[in-house]
């Protein structure tokens, strides 16, 4: 399915594109786990103060309150460095998070040094659920923005995240920040591995009888329209239910167009989130980074962009490969 949305070719390893160590930005994506806001201080301040002085466009990606703390801590008023929360995928899913930071770094290009820094406050969401969702971007950045003038530390304040999106931090990112000095975690990860072994969380909703269950669809328009008509039914927003039956309809697409017949395809719906799976016997395609940008870049008149889509409106979108076929996973609360 969408074999080539992604744009990505199968990925085994992190690459270093990195400049020679101990040059302004050797190190481009580092973790700092910090338990006050003097610690939050002594990460930040300097690492922002180092860019300003190198002229980067230097930006960050916090709630307000976190923003307006190290604004006094540099001693900058309100406002004077850009704060940009949607990059720390706050209220975000990831492929617009991704296209926030890639905008800023084309204009970085053209200004200063020609990079962007960026500090970012950890804020993946109340669930388990989200957690996964925002390890995941964590660990593909480092491939998707790989050699791109950018230097950014994410910061995780022990104090209100969970100790399992805190222990993240040493697996997603190569460099961590401790005692305000940098180092290499000795417990990064390949993406590409990491992001296989996140595990699928099951939803009770799942034990349940499937609202729809298609074993072998004949037609692309008859599926479109039963996932339609059952998506209408058991979403109140109809924006919403306009946008989730566009995201399987792409996906649905993809497994006719791309995909090994037959095709099927089952929902369930619970008060409060809706999950569908698109299943074909292609065994052929397992790229965890598919979707994260469309397939072919900004040019979306090629096309490419149906698990893009399906990143953009589903909170959760999982490629679970198998010896029978490729099921993408798709999961959203229903807000």
């Amino acid at each position: 399915m969408d074999r080539a949305v992604g744009g990505h070719a199968e990925r085994s390893a992190l690459p270093d594109a990195r400049p020679a160590e101990g040059t302004v930005h050797s190190r481009p994506h580092a973790a700092a786990v910090i338990a006050s806001d003097e610690e939050l201080l002594a990460s930040c301040v300097p690492f922002l103060e180092e860019g300003l002085a190198a002229g980067d466009t230097t930006v960050l990606a916090c709630p307000p309150e976190t923003a307006e703390l190290i604004g006094a801590g540099l001693g900058l008023p309100a406002g004077a460095v850009e704060n940009h929360p949607r990059i720390g995928l706050l209220d975000t899913r990831a492929p617009d998070a991704l296209t926030v930071t890639r905008r800023l770094i084309e204009r970085a290009r053209a200004t200063g040094s020609g990079w962007l820094r960026v500090v970012g406050a950890v804020q993946f969401g109340p669930q388990p659920r989200t957690w996964r969702e925002g390890c995941r971007y964590e660990a593909a950045r480092n491939v998707l923005l790989a050699g791109e003038p950018l230097t950014g530390l994410c910061v995780y304040d022990s104090r209100i995240l969970p100790a399992e999106v805190v222990d993240s931090a040493r697996a997603t990112h190569p460099d961590l920040v401790v005692g305000g000095a940098r180092r290499a975690s000795p417990d990064f990860d390949d993406p590409t591995a990491y992001l296989r072994r996140l595990p699928v969380p099951r939803e009770p909703v799942e034990d349940t009888q499937p609202l729809l269950a298609v074993t072998e669809a004949t037609a692309l328009a008859d599926l479109r329209h039963r996932l339609g008509a059952v998506i209408t039914a058991h979403v109140d927003d109809p924006d919403l239910a306009g946008d989730l039956h566009l995201a399987v309809s792409e996906v649905a697409s993809n497994a006719f167009r791309h995909g090994v017949p037959p095709v099927s395809a089952r929902v369930w719906a619970g008060p409060d989130q809706l999950i569908c799976e698109i299943t074909d016997r292609g065994v052929g395609f397992s790229d965890p980074l598919a979707g994260f940008q469309p397939a072919h870049g900004p040019d979306l008149g090629r096309g490419g962009m149906g698990l893009w889509l399906a990143r953009k409106l589903f909170d959760h979108v999982d490629l679970l490969p198998g010896p029978d076929g490729l099921t993408v996973r798709l999961a959203t609360r229903l807000r």
